[in-house]
C-alpha cells in the first residue's frame, strides 16, 4: 500500500519586506489542515525555494513542522543540481523533523540517466529519510525515465515521485514497473484526476494552496471508488486549475492568496506580479468560483 495517499498542498512562501513572513506562514498551514488536506510541502518550486537561501530553507522547514504538530505529514522540498548541495538540504530536512523529502531532478547541468540515478542513490544513502522524486522537465530540462525511475525503487529510501510531466503514458509505465508499495502522485493539477484513474494516489498541488477542500474531496472521491463525484469536482476545480498556470507559478496563486486577504503581494526577483490583463483573468475566476 502506497505510503502517501491524498492531496498535499505545494505551500508558498510569504514575503513581506523582503524577509519571509512566518505570522502569515503559520496562518496558510491552519488553513490548509482546517480545510483537510492530508499533507504539506514547503519549500518546493511554489515555496520559491530558489530565490530562499538554504539557512531560509532550514528555518521555513523547521516552522512548518512545529506549526503542523504532526498532524499531517510535512514532506519538505529538499532538491538542488549538486548532488553534494541536495545531501545537505536533506540532511537538514531530516534535522527539522520533515517527515519526507521531495527531492528534484538536477536542472541547468541536465545529467544523463545514469547520472539521476547516481545523484538520487547518493541522496539515499547519506540520509535516512523517505524521498519522493520530482520529475518536471518542463522546468529542469531533464526527464527521469520509468526505467530509471523503477531501478531506483528498489532502494528502501526512495518511496514515490512526483511527476509533473502530465504525460499519463509515462504515468502508466512507471506504476507498471514499480511495485505496489511506491507512491505516484501528480505534479499538474489539470491532469491530476486522469493520473489518478491509471494508478496514482493522490497529487501535490498548487491548486489547494486556495480551494484545498475541494482538492482533498476530488481524490478522496476518487480513491473511495466514487468516480461520479470525483468527476464533478474536478470539472469544477478545471477553471481554477487553469488560471493558476496563467503566467509562471507561483505568480498566480500568490496573486490569489492577495485577493483572499491571506498574504501580501510579494516576490522575490526574477518573479514580478501577474501582467494587469492577466489578474484581471484571475479576478474572474475567483470570483466566479466565489473566493472572493
Amino acid at each position: 500500500m502506497s505510503l502517501f495517499k491524498g492531496a498535499f498542498t505545494a505551500l508558498v512562501t510569504p514575503l513581506k519586506k523582503g524577509e519571509v513572513d512566518y505570522e502569515r506562514l503559520a496562518a496558510l498551514v491552519e488553513f490548509q489542515i482546517s480545510e483537510g488536506i492530508s499533507g504539506i510541502i514547503p519549500c518546493g518550486t511554489t515555496g520559491e525555494s530558489v530565490t530562499l537561501t538554504y539557512e531560509e530553507q532550514h528555518r521555513v522547514i523547521e516552522f512548518v513542522v512545529r506549526e503542523v504538530q504532526g498532524r499531517v505529514p510535512v514532506i519538505a522540498g529538499a532538491g538542488t543540481n549538486a548532488t553534494r548541495d541536495a545531501i545537505m538540504l536533506a540532511t537538514n530536512a531530516k534535522k527539522a523533523g520533515a517527515s519526507a523529502i521531495l527531492s528534484v531532478t538536477p536542472y541547468y547541468n541536465r545529467p544523463s540517466q545514469e547520472g539521476l540515478y547516481q545523484h538520487f542513490m547518493a541522496i539515499a544513502k547519506e540520509v535516512d529519510i523517505p524521498i519522493i522524486l520530482y520529475n518536471v522537465p518542463s522546468r529542469t530540462g531533464v526527464s527521469i525515465l520509468p526505467p530509471t525511475v523503477a531501478r531506483l525503487s528498489k532502494n528502501s529510501n526512495i518511496v514515490g515521485i512526483k511527476e509533473a510531466t502530465g504525460d499519463l503514458k509515462q504515468v502508466s509505465e512507471i506504476i507498471d514497473l514499480v511495485g505496489p508499495d511506491f507512491t505516484v502522485l501528480s505534479g499538474d493539477d489539470l491532469t491530476t484526476l486522469p493520473l489518478l484513474a491509471v494508478g496514482g494516489t493522490g497529487a501535490i498541488s498548487v491548486s489547494s494552496n486556495i480551494v484545498p477542500r475541494d482538492m482533498s474531496d476530488m481524490i478522496a472521491a476518487h480513491l473511495s471508488g466514487n468516480g461520479e463525484q470525483a468527476q464533478k469536482l474536478n470539472l469544477k476545480l478545471l477553471p481554477i486549475n487553469k488560471a493558476m498556470f496563467i503566467e509562471t507559478n507561483p505568480v498566480p496563486v500568490k496573486e490569489a492568496l492577495v485577493m483572499m486577504k491571506k498574504i501580501d503581494l510579494e516576490f522575490r526577483l526574477p518573479l514580478v506580479p501577474l501582467a494587469d490583463a492577466n489578474r484581471e483573468v484571475l479576478r474572474k475566476a475567483l470570483k466566479e468560483y466565489g473566493l472572493i
